[in-house]
């Protein structure tokens, strides 16, 4: 899509205070900045996003957010995924017709990576789009707490799962890095705004149930989700421990 017609991106990062593994994450410090303002300053730098807010339940976080010269917004605190708190910015930002979903506990994300992402959409008009990385550790193939997916020919998602996808049958394991390329799901989403909304009314599904992954709801009900490939790699914040690699 040129330039001079290009739709306008907005990038919601959803940052919710009550963590049941790590209460109040978004507000802890990393070398200095709280965790949130360093997500925001890392998605503003990215060239093809246009406006970026903060999607939250509490009023710290808003006010942290305000005090470093940020954009944020109260959301409802019922929301059960960060998609559905995207999904309630979007309602009310009609002047956007993209909308970018980066996780708040993605301190150095490159913006290079936000850009791929959006050029991966523009490229091929998907409603929706996510990355991926190749899986080069078999550590990371067999940890469940990766997610993996995998690609169609045409570069859509055809499956995430917890487990490694495609099972290798008559094939030892130590070799099935060596045999298929397996790759990581990187878990930033773009969509069509009026996708979003859509996609915020679709009931829980089966597959979502079983391996705890929102992206399955929209695969079942038969929404495509386009695929782009990044050599980029961002590292989050999952649990306090995960800060010991930041000090």
């Amino acid at each position: 899509m040129p330039d001079s017609i290009r739709t306008k991106v907005l990038a919601i990062i959803p940052a919710r205070y009550q963590s049941v593994r790590f209460p109040g994450k978004p507000l802890v410090e990393i070398q200095g900045k709280a965790m949130v303002q360093r997500v925001y300053e890392q998605v503003s730098a990215a060239s093809t996003v246009d406006e970026v807010i903060v999607a939250t339940e509490d009023q710290r976080i808003l006010k942290k957010v305000e005090s470093f010269g940020g954009k944020a917004m109260l959301t409802l605190d019922t929301h059960q995924s960060g998609t559905d708190r995207c999904g309630e910015v979007a309602q009310t930002m009609s002047d956007f017709e993209v909308v970018l979903n980066v996780q708040g506990d993605e301190p150095f994300v490159p913006p290079q990576m936000i850009d791929e992402l959006v050029m991966t959409f523009r490229k091929q008009s998907y409603k929706i789009a996510t990355l991926a990385k190749l899986i080069t550790e078999e550590a990371n193939l067999f940890n469940p707490n990766i997610v993996k997916v995998a690609k169609s020919i045409q570069g859509r998602a055809i499956y995430f799962s917890r487990h490694p996808i495609p099972y290798q049958r008559d094939i030892d394991k130590k070799e099935w890095l060596n045999t298929h390329h397996f790759y990581q799901h990187i878990g930033m989403y773009i969509f069509d705004r009026r996708t979003l909304l859509d996609l915020v009314k679709l009931p829980p599904s089966t597959l979502e149930a079983q391996e705890r992954l929102e992206q399955l709801r929209w695969l079942e009900q038969g929404y495509e989700i386009g695929l782009g490939i990044t050599e980029l790699t961002s590292k989050g914040i999952d649990t306090p421990e995960d800060l010991n690699e930041f000090k």
